[in-house]
């Protein structure tokens, strides 16, 4: 893994006036960051108004990085309070965040949730949970957090993933990997585009690991109208199903990943944005202390209307039974 910097956006001063105020506004006029429809609306209304020095900082990835830092919001340590033991018991800790999440989703494309992850909500709180160290889930700490495409088992899974840093006392890094910096055997990219194996819904999805249904297999890899994509996540494909040609070309696009990684260090409001069909991130592994002190990022995913970067043959797989919520229809 190679510590170079991320793609940074620095906010101007006109910018993080802007969206902190709208932020505050639109939680000061709903009282909680609990989402209903009323909220969504005022939230797409807002966006809508946002300047357009503003929204040129939420312009699309535009390097072969897949991926860029927000940088420039304010946050204070001890206005957010303590970083909650779970997402069950987060509730409406740091709640400007979840709109200030909102609004920049917003202005990107259109912010999904999941009917069966985090209750929910259009914005999740990740923080290491008592229990889950060794999952391969948000909720873990002691272990690598393999580096995957979000929510990979599912054909509506976000083209675009970001992460707000609450909290990173301990520099606790966030790995990224760009199929697009990658160096790959015209051989080895054919193998793996083809539909050979499934991936399985993570641990964060209890009731669609119970679905009663066929498993779906699909491309690691694909060439959509811009380059290369990617669809991956180790950890929850049965690779040992797979042929020795399949299992090797495998382990040298796992190898060149690790090759072209690199280690974002966020710190406290920093927004990264990453491209999900381009990057699979990760975790490094860390001692949680659940003294309130840990690493605490919200994440909210975003869709993108119109966008092609995926197989026409996803459209007819069954997402495990898993339905994703869009905010906007």
């Amino acid at each position: 893994m190679t510590p170079a910097p991320a793609p940074v956006r620095e906010l101007d001063p006109y910018a993080i006036d802007e969206l902190t105020r709208a932020a505050q506004k639109i939680l000061d006029e709903f009282g909680s960051a609990n989402i209903r429809p009323e909220l969504l609306e005022r939230v797409a209304e807002t966006a809508a108004g946002l300047s357009e020095p503003t929204r040129h900082h939420c312009r699309p990835v535009d390097t072969p990085d897949g991926l860029f830092v927000l940088r420039g919001l304010p946050l204070d340590d001890a206005e957010i309070g303590p970083t909650p033991l779970s997402w069950s018991t987060a509730g409406d800790c740091a709640a400007v965040w979840d709109v200030i999440l909102l609004l920049l989703a917003t202005v990107m494309g259109n912010p999904i949730a999941w009917e069966g992850q985090q209750d929910g909500r259009f914005v999740h709180n990740i923080v290491p949970s008592p229990g889950h160290e060794q999952e391969q889930t948000g909720a873990s700490s002691t272990v690598l957090l393999s580096p995957h495409t979000e929510d990979a088992f599912h054909p509506g899974r976000a083209h675009l993933l970001m992460l707000g840093c609450m909290r990173n006392h301990d520099r606790i890094a966030t790995t990224a990997a760009s199929i697009r910096n990658a160096q790959l055997d015209p051989a080895d990219v054919e193998v793996l585009s083809r539909p050979t194996l499934p991936i399985l819904p993570d641990d964060a999805y209890t009731e669609a690991q119970g679905f009663d249904g066929r498993p779906p297999n699909v491309p690691t890899l694909w060439e959509s109208e811009d380059g290369l994509t990617l669809r991956f996540d180790p950890a929850y494909t049965p690779l040992d199903d797979a042929s020795p040609e399949h299992r090797a070309a495998y382990g040298r696009l796992e190898a060149e990943l690790a090759r072209v990684s690199v280690a974002v260090g966020l710190e406290p409001g920093d927004v990264l944005v990453v491209d999900n069909d381009l990057v699979v991130h990760g975790r490094v592994p860390f001692q949680a202390r659940y003294d309130g002190t840990d690493r605490w990022l919200k994440r909210a995913s975003v869709r993108v209307p119109g966008r092609r970067t995926r197989p026409a043959a996803e459209t007819d797989e069954h997402g495990y039974g898993q339905a994703a919520i869009q905010a906007y229809a």
